[in-house]
């Protein structure tokens, strides 16, 4: 079963020993460093979980970080250390504190948030309900996978986001603000769903006696504008875990710069706390799904929505607020145009021209990138679904050129590999999700599955998998190198695959294996596993890219490639299910083409293609070091070398002091 997004997606490979920071890290309101701040410090990690997690927690056999002490040296961020399994609670609560005193207990609080109300709340909620609820309206596989496409397209306008987060700070805060506003959308969207459920319109759109003669208001058409709509909610909804998300990505990112020593572990951590909410998710979504409460699951989401709205107010992202007398005396040296740092545009919104003139080809080329993946999903959707894969293709090849010609060649062949790696799955998940909840007039031998079932039983199966890959990955593969654990996951992942063609095929049935035991003890344990253990690299790796001064929206450009790639494989499985001829709902339906596609799509060509692009593109470097040496590669010469040693923390281990005065003729403030 291929439930989640897979990208996200979206954990962490990291020798956990060089974790220990070597230097000290600049807080919000105290440093971990401080002895008088030690024991706040040393309580904020353990305490943003809460007494219940923290004790679950605590028996996971994390690396005994009191072992590292000895090794504090960065440039021994290759070695290994091996894990504690006699000492779990000493373990992690050593772990939580390291990560602590680089992130700050605040922002890992901030992030938990995040990731479990929305990125394993809202975002579970609306892929497990898109099957039921599209499925009720009568939409068949192929357009139901090109709604889901349409729906996680959000995440591909993170470039938008990001480069807005970079440049245009609002009320002297680059991502305060912002995320407040896609708070605000979510939670609008969501209420328009409540009010389309609870006044009745939607089940006058799908009820028998709403057929009238006219072209407007047959059955169809209303079947057809309710899902339009339900669509556009959804759309929105995202867009606020999107933009959080993003936001999150590129202060992490940022710091990660600063500290490459701590490896993935920051990636670990929030896919954890995900899939904690994924799972607490997939508890109560098979059932009300079967019960038909869908206005019940979308009050549920509202108050998932708001979750993170008292924290972002309360300025849990750590930045450095900007003042309007900073800027006043920016535009006063720049002879009143603003041209060497920061212009105010209006009240309350200011404008960052010297970091834009200073990298404009770069931000343009991210902004625009931002643009595929929803003006695909559209055409697709709305339009003729040959004339979108058409352009998908013309889009891939301008993404992969711009790439090549904006950004080092070091970063150009590690996203052309992650690219390669995204798009060599195409997915057959709804197409296999219709198969597996079949019912008996539609497929009377076949599995037929409750949604309680496939969803909320094998979903929180696969959501302690996932977990237990986490911890698994954390552990053991840590200390690979990047290509051994792509490959590694990558083949056994698509192996776990031969799960669902021995299903399809009923060959369990035939030695005596019922389909629900063969499915749990199956598809839902190996697939998840592997999709966990072949997701953490990769975000390592897209971490690891972003270029320093522009985290955000570099990150944002290496999750929106990656997010217009697994929306193409999505659009190209639903082709594919189009194509074959495959009828997916009403009586009689058809399945037979199912074993071929899973075959060639889900098995052959992952594993030769995902060698080739491992093998050919992604460095062969151990996870806890840099990818790119970004002070040595001089990426654009209007970026000083003196500009860049002030991102970064001296060896005395002291921050740099930043202000507008300090980073010479450019004037150039790099906001924490």
């Amino acid at each position: 079963m291929n439930m989640g997004i897979g990208d996200s997606s979206s954990i962490d490979n990291v020798d956990p020993s060089p974790l220990l920071p070597t230097s000290t890290q600049q807080q919000d309101n105290y440093s971990c460093h401080n002895p008088q701040d030690q024991d706040q410090c040393n309580s904020s990690a353990i305490s943003l979980l809460g007494r219940d997690e923290t004790r679950s927690m605590s028996t996971v056999p994390l690396p005994d970080f009191h072992k590292s002490l000895n090794n504090q040296n960065k440039n021994a961020s290759h070695s290994s250390s091996s894990p504690s399994w006699r000492y779990p609670i000493r373990s992690t609560n050593a772990y939580f504190t390291q990560m602590s005193s680089i992130f700050s207990g605040k922002f890992l609080s901030w992030i938990a948030i995040v990731q479990f109300s929305l990125s394993g709340g809202v975002m579970t909620l609306m892929w497990s309900i898109g099957l039921p609820l599209f499925k009720e309206l009568g939409i068949d596989a192929s357009r139901q996978q090109l709604y889901m496409t349409m729906i996680i397209s959000p995440y591909a306008l993170k470039p938008f986001i990001g480069v807005a987060s970079d440049l245009f700070p609002i009320g002297g805060y680059n991502k305060r603000y912002l995320a407040l506003f896609s708070i605000i959308l979510g939670l609008l969207g969501c209420s328009v769903l409540l009010t389309l459920f609870h006044s009745g319109a939607a089940a006058a759109a799908v009820a028998p006696t709403s057929s009238s003669p006219g072209d407007n208001d047959n059955p169809a058409s209303k079947v057809q504008r309710l899902a339009d709509l339900i669509v556009v909610c959804f759309f929105a909804m995202n867009l606020e875990g999107a933009t959080l998300e993003m936001l999150g990505d590129g202060k992490y990112s940022e710091i990660m710069q600063r500290h490459p020593e701590s490896g993935s572990s920051i990636i670990s951590f929030k896919f954890v706390l995900s899939l904690f909410g994924t799972l607490v998710t997939q508890c109560y979504v098979g059932p009300l799904a079967d019960a038909g409460y869908f206005h019940v699951l979308f009050w549920i989401a509202l108050v998932l929505l708001m979750a993170p709205f008292v924290p972002t107010l309360r300025g849990w992202i750590p930045e450095k607020k900007i003042k309007a007398s900073e800027v006043a005396e920016e535009e006063e040296e720049g002879g009143g145009e603003g041209g060497r740092g920061m212009v105010k545009l209006c009240k309350g919104i200011m404008f960052h021209r010297g970091m834009f003139q200073k990298k404009k080809t770069p931000f343009v080329a991210i902004a625009l990138s931002g643009l595929a993946a929803p003006v695909v999903s559209i055409v697709s959707t709305y339009s003729d679904m040959n004339i979108g894969l058409v352009f998908s293709g013309f889009v891939l090849v301008a993404l992969v050129v711009t790439t090549y010609v904006v950004f080092p060649r070091q970063f150009f062949r590690a996203q052309f590999g992650l690219m390669l790696l995204c798009l060599c799955r195409i997915r057959m998940t709804s197409g296999l999700s219709y198969f597996y909840t079949a019912n008996s007039q539609c497929l009377p031998d076949g599995p037929q599955f409750s949604y309680t079932f496939y969803i909320t039983l094998t979903g929180i199966v696969g959501s302690v998998i996932h977990l237990i890959a986490v911890i698994l990955y954390q552990t053991f593969m840590s200390s690979w190198k990047y290509r051994p654990a792509l490959i590694f996951s990558m083949v056994l992942g698509s192996l776990a695959t031969i799960v669902d063609l021995i299903i399809i095929m009923r060959w369990n049935v035939a030695i005596g294996i019922p389909d629900k035991v063969f499915f749990l003890l199956g598809s839902a344990t190996f697939e998840n596993l592997t999709n966990i253990l072949h997701a953490i690299p990769m975000a390592a790796i897209g971490a690891k890219l972003a270029p320093p001064g522009m985290e955000a929206a570099g990150i944002a450009y290496s999750t929106s490639i990656g997010t217009f790639c697994f929306m193409v494989t999505n659009l190209l499985g639903s082709a594919v299910l189009k194509w074959s001829g495959m009828k997916t709902i009403g009586e009689d339906c058809d399945f037979d083409s199912l074993p071929g596609l899973v075959v060639i799509f889900q098995i052959l060509v992952p594993i030769l293609g995902g060698i080739a692009a491992i093998m050919l593109f992604i460095p062969n470097v151990h996870q806890t070091e840099p990818l790119i040496d970004w002070k040595k590669e001089r990426w654009y010469e209007g970026e000083k070398e003196s500009e860049y040693e002030t991102s970064i923390e001296d060896e005395e281990g002291s921050v740099s002091e930043i202000n507008g005065k300090g980073l010479g003729s450019e004037g150039e403030k790099n906001l924490v």
